[in-house]
């Protein structure tokens, strides 16, 4: 029982030390470059403005459309064959990779 009690805070600990690291080596190179005076539009070059939220939504709903296509084709290949262990769980993970490419693919599309 005592591993478990652990492992939590470990796990948080490391997220955050994630986290803290980029943002605090990041607002160090700003304050590096500001100090030598470059302009304050290199930290802009290459954003699009609104756009990752889009991103993040046309992946994630072609990832959900994935899992609801692959549940459905594994359990039909479920109950009208004899492919009985692991058809559901491979069907769905087939469609789940297969739903993420088409985001991909839209994503790109749509950034262009």
């Amino acid at each position: 029982m005592g591993s478990e009690v652990i492992i939590v805070p470990i796990i948080f600990g490391l997220v955050f030390g994630v986290f803290y690291l980029h943002y605090s080596t990041r607002n160090k190179e700003r304050l590096a470059l500001i100090e030598k005076g470059a302009d304050a539009s290199i930290f802009n070059i290459g954003k699009k403005t609104g756009t990752s939220w889009k991103i993040i939504i046309i992946n994630l709903a072609f990832l959900i459309m994935g899992i609801g296509v692959g549940t459905l084709i594994g359990s039909i290949i479920d109950e009208y064959t004899r492919l009985h262990d692991g058809a559901i769980a491979g069907v769905i993970f087939l469609m789940a990779g297969l739903g993420l490419y088409i985001g991909y693919t839209q994503t790109k599309k749509a950034l262009d």
